[in-house]
């Protein structure tokens, strides 16, 4: 039985749908194979712009209008006979969805991460419908099957978290039986609460989807299709002479994720990593090039692996009395830091200060200055960038120096980190 996840790249447009069938005829086979699709191209931030409007009480309908005309175009191409059962699911879909929008108009602050999920969470929902039908089309059984219904999490909205035993006793209870007879094509990046909300599991957490399902079904593997020839070592966009790992070990690809490499979701790794499943990072525009294979290995040495993270913060404080930071001061700002779900992508403690670099966010620094500005003195930089370097050397380190104004470093034995302007 074998997982595989198909990102937003992968399904972008009708020649990637069709290059998507075609590897699932070669690789997949006729069953014992589930399919986890996201959002088609861009429509996650689509629809991040339609919800904005929606809940500014402002006028969404030319851009859902937008997102409509974008998967309908698609849906022409791939499917002539405009009287295939699939256009009359996309206009259920989008008349439910400008049905949620519209009652975002009057919604509260505070429910601004519930709309959120229950808005975004159409890319996938209309996405997996059209994989579903075309591979039908192709003469490919499949059955679609709504995620939220296996995968039950709490109620954090935007990063929910897993029941897991919940998930793992439905999912192993109703799917054996349906993959012993064709393919399943569900959606990533979706969950839902047990009285009947949709919740999402976090930026790009369709591989976190994916491992979830392939935990609970005891999978051979996780195949993770994406545009590049496997996990490299940089981003090829920012570096030159990049370098393909052939295999990684799951703590090596669990440290890089943590750091901000884009390639696997952080919490993909931990629950393939629980029942030693393989994690293959394949190309979906050269699907059968080697890839990358993630398991339980060893290596004696890794090419450095180069990690950047832009529109970082940093954010120092000091007692205002001039004491030392104390373990009770920590304990109130990381109370904060909590409180407000601002991630710490790398701090440091001297004896009158503690610095934190995190994700910048206008509305959540605000409040973290309001929060603790009467207990400290409190100094930040915008727009920085994060630099990490797995299994650094002193050419890996003067490479990402070299000209740049540093405002922080960071070295353990195999991590070094910058931040830098």
């Amino acid at each position: 039985m074998k997982v595989f996840k198909f990102g937003g790249a992968s399904v972008k447009d009708a020649v990637a749908l069709q290059n998507l069938a075609h590897i699932v005829s070669a690789q997949g086979g006729e069953k014992e194979l589930l399919l986890v699709v996201s959002a088609m191209g861009k429509t996650t931030n689509a629809l991040e712009q339609v919800y904005g409007l929606a809940a500014a009480g402002q006028d969404f309908h030319d851009a859902l209008h937008q997102s409509r005309q974008y998967h309908l175009s698609i849906v022409h191409e791939l499917f002539p006979n405009r009287e295939h059962p699939v256009y009359e699911r996309l206009e259920h879909l989008f008349a439910q969805l400008q049905q949620v929008l519209q009652s975002a108009k009057g919604q509260s602050a505070s429910d601004y991460d519930k709309g959120y999920d229950q808005v975004v969470s159409f890319g996938e929902l209309i996405s997996s419908v059209i994989v579903h039908y075309f591979l039908q089309e192709q003469g490919i059984a499949s059955t679609w099957v709504d995620s939220r219904k296996y995968i039950q999490t709490d109620n954090t909205w935007r990063e929910a978290r897993v029941d897991w035993p919940w998930t793992e006793r439905v999912i192993k209870r109703d799917l054996p039986g349906i993959l012993a007879q064709q393919i399943i094509v569900t959606q990533g990046f979706l969950g839902g609460t047990n009285n009947g909300l949709t919740t999402t599991l976090g930026r790009e957490g369709s591989d976190f989807s994916g491992a979830i399902f392939a935990y609970c079904l005891d999978a051979a593997g996780l195949y993770i299709w994406k545009d590049v020839a496997g996990l490299l070592n940089a981003d090829p966009k920012r570096f030159a002479n990049t370098v393909r790992y052939r295999e990684l070990d799951y703590q090596e690809t669990v440290e890089m994720a943590y750091y901000g490499a884009s390639v696997i979701h952080p919490k993909t790794i931990k629950p393939l990593a629980n029942k030693s499943i393989p994690l293959y990072v394949k190309s979906f525009l050269d699907p059968t090039a080697e890839g990358t294979k993630i398991c339980d290995c060893r290596f004696e040495k890794l090419a450095p692996a180069f990690i950047v993270k832009d529109d970082q913060c940093l954010v120092s404080f000091s007692a205002k009395d001039f004491t030392f930071i104390s373990e009770k001061n920590l304990g109130t700002i990381f109370n904060a830091l909590s409180e407000l779900r601002l991630k710490i992508n790398l701090m440091q403690n001297s004896a009158i200060s503690f610095s934190i670099c995190t994700d910048y966010n206008d509305e959540r620094l605000q409040k973290l200055l309001d929060t603790l500005k009467d207990q400290f003195t409190i100094h930040y930089n915008t727009g920085l960038q994060l630099f990490t370097v797995k299994n650094y050397d002193n050419d890996s380190i003067q490479e990402i120096t070299k000209g740049k104004e540093v405002l922080l470093e960071q070295r353990t034995r195999t991590t070094f980190q910058v931040v830098c302007r």
